[in-house]
């Protein structure tokens, strides 16, 4: 028996990355690359500039896949913030685009969002929650929400909190972190930024659980508020370490192009409900360093 075609964007990305592995159990995945060259067994690799309008509707024309998950983006605030058009071209043209060519196909379209789509006043936030994003990245992630849905009803939104873990083509925060405990290094962290991490493999299992229940948003944090600098205390733990090595501080001592909201943690009750598992902090640090 054939089975279903499901095409990655971003497949080169720490996300991207943990979706590949995830989604070969149940599709035959293609995952889609720019600069970055990679060798994923079980993947077809597809080399694309997805703000290529042209060449992005050739590619989905000849693939002719039946689900996208959209995991591509410029994902730093302060990158964003400093280069709009390049944020734009790609958080927002080349979402909206590949939302009209699944539109076409009449095939779900998966976009991983943010928490940053919220300004931080009034946590935690569910689906219904109005967006009120105060960085560039927020606001072209809401611009492609909104757009995404207009152009395919088949479109689903899964805000993503702060992921971590361990991937070969990309890095998330943990590696930096890990390494400047261990080099026995201070770690300046935030008090005043609360979130809702999860692991990118736990992340991943959640996009693909959206696209199989097809619901048109899903927050999908992890059970735990926590701030960056209790975040580091998780870690300190996990690995044996020494919490003297921390330092907190506030968002207002690191000079950032872009603002950043205080406590942007997800309620993601829907997603619990509908089998999401994220483990404590604790237990996902565990899982991601194999203790």
């Amino acid at each position: 028996m054939t089975r279903k075609k499901l095409f990655i964007t971003g497949a080169s990305g720490f996300l991207g990355w943990h979706l590949c592995g995830a989604a070969q159990l149940d599709w035959d995945v293609y995952g889609a690359v720019n600069r970055n060259r990679i060798n994923i067994p079980g993947i077809t690799v597809l080399p694309i500039d997805l703000t290529d309008r042209s060449s992005l509707k050739d590619l989905m024309q000849d693939l002719q896949p039946d689900a996208v998950i959209h995991a591509a983006a410029l994902s730093r605030p302060n990158d964003c913030q400093s280069n709009p058009d390049a944020s734009f071209a790609v958080n927002v043209r080349a979402s909206l685009n590949l939302a009209e060519y699944c539109g076409a196909l009449e095939i779900p379209c998966v976009f991983t969002s943010t928490d940053q789509v919220f300004d931080g006043l009034n946590p935690p936030y569910n689906e219904s929650a109005p967006v009120s994003p105060i960085n560039l990245y927020g606001e072209h992630k809401v611009l492609a929400e909104k757009g995404m849905g207009e152009r395919n009803s088949n479109a689903i939104v899964c805000r993503m909190p702060l992921m971590f873990g361990v991937a070969p083509y990309a890095e998330s925060f943990l590696q930096s972190f890990a390494n400047t405990l261990q080099a026995g290094q201070p770690l300046k962290l935030f008090t005043d930024e609360i979130r809702t991490p999860v692991s990118g493999q736990t992340a991943a299992q959640g996009i693909l659980l959206a696209l199989k229940q097809g619901p048109s948003c899903l927050h999908l944090g992890g059970p735990e508020r926590i701030s960056r600098y209790d975040f580091g205390k998780v870690l300190v733990k996990v690995l044996n370490g020494s919490e003297v090595l921390l330092q907190a501080c506030q968002q207002a001592d690191v000079p950032m192009a872009a603002p950043r909201p205080s406590d942007v943690s997800l309620d993601s009750s829907l997603a619990f409900k509908l089998g999401y598992r994220p483990g404590s902090v604790e237990a996902e640090l565990q899982r991601v360093f194999g203790l």
